[in-house]
């Protein structure tokens, strides 16, 4: 018996909603992933709570969705197409309705890089403004003026204005975007994208495999694999997509360390840049050793399992094929 064909509009919206409820939960704990994995010098933030609770207190508590707009615009064709193309491939390399490991693993390949397209220019922007705050944080504060000496006799000329420092602007994703494109071109949006690739690549080929183990356990062998993952109660869906999506995630923590690093634009005072992935690899061997590699690891797990949950809860829910069928 064959697999079901896949209704790629369906997928498209299930990927679309499951990326949008799922980055809204867990945004937050992206930002503070960020800011950690990028602090090289100057340790502003202890750990993903201390982060946090500095970020609200200095920015508010809109400032922990800094970014959160670019990745709630482009979260919806980057997940819809890494799970439409995942499915797509699955289809193509399944024989008879099964479909062996090395086809799990080369499937989650294609659908890692084909996201690449969308996953890029999202990442680039996004760290940029996820990041500013603790670049802020980095500058010093100016003192105030001491009032120590008594005030001088009343002058009749008009004393001399004070100039203020102004603070610098909080950047925007249509700011960075522009100066990007006139600046580098289209190749400045699509930084990192070698490093971006390195990471989401081994990432899908461990998550769907993972899952697709996961979502079929504890069914006995009998028809086709999509049929047992039709199959899958709610709740193991769910499990099944935190438990691939967190072991996944710590996985490729230390290239997704690298690729941060290459995509940040603005470094802090004594911060390194970098030439590329080679550089990048030895240098924060080197400065950090090598558990630098595995910062933000426990936010990554806390961002990528309820998002990865979320989205195999809605896939198999069918939310595209209800708005399908409300639509016709």
């Amino acid at each position: 018996m064959g697999e079901k064909k896949v209704s790629l509009p369906a997928k498209l919206i299930n990927g679309g909603v499951a990326g949008l409820v799922g980055v809204t939960c867990v945004f937050p704990i992206d930002l503070a992933k960020t800011r950690l994995q990028n602090q090289q010098g100057i340790q502003v933030y202890k750990g993903m709570f201390d982060c946090l609770a500095k970020t609200v207190r200095s920015e508010g508590y809109f400032g922990c969705y800094r970014g959160a707009a670019v990745n709630l615009t482009l979260v919806t064709p980057e997940k819809a197409i890494k799970l439409a193309a995942n499915d797509v491939f699955r289809q193509k390399l399944s024989k008879d309705g099964h479909l062996p490991l090395w086809g799990e693993v080369l499937a989650g390949c294609g659908a890692g890089t084909c996201q690449v397209v969308v996953t890029t220019p999202m990442e680039m922007l996004k760290i940029q403004l996820q990041d500013a705050g603790r670049l802020a944080a980095q500058r010093p504060v100016p003192a105030p003026a001491q009032a120590a000496a008594p005030s001088p006799a009343p002058s009749l000329v008009a004393p001399t204005p004070q100039v203020q420092s102004i603070p610098p602007r909080r950047p925007s994703a249509t700011g960075i975007t522009a100066e990007l494109l006139k600046t580098r071109g289209l190749a400045g949006l699509y930084r990192g994208a070698g490093a971006t690739l390195m990471r989401d690549v081994p990432f899908s080929m461990i998550y769907f495999p993972l899952f697709a183990n996961l979502n079929t356990l504890g069914r006995e062998k009998g028809g086709s694999q999509a049929d047992m993952q039709a199959k899958a109660p709610f709740w193991q869906s769910f499990v099944a997509g935190c438990s691939a999506g967190s072991v996944a995630a710590v996985a490729v923590t230390p290239l997704d360390v690298i690729k941060t690093r290459l995509q940040t634009l603005q470094k802090g005072e004594g911060e390194d840049s970098y030439r590329g992935i080679l550089d990048c690899t030895r240098r924060i061997m080197r400065r950090e050793g090598p558990t630098a590699f595995l910062k933000g690891a426990a936010c990554r797990a806390l961002v990528i399992a309820p998002l990865f949950g979320i989205a195999q809860g809605v896939y198999f829910l069918g939310v595209g094929e209800m708005v399908l069928g409300l639509m016709g």
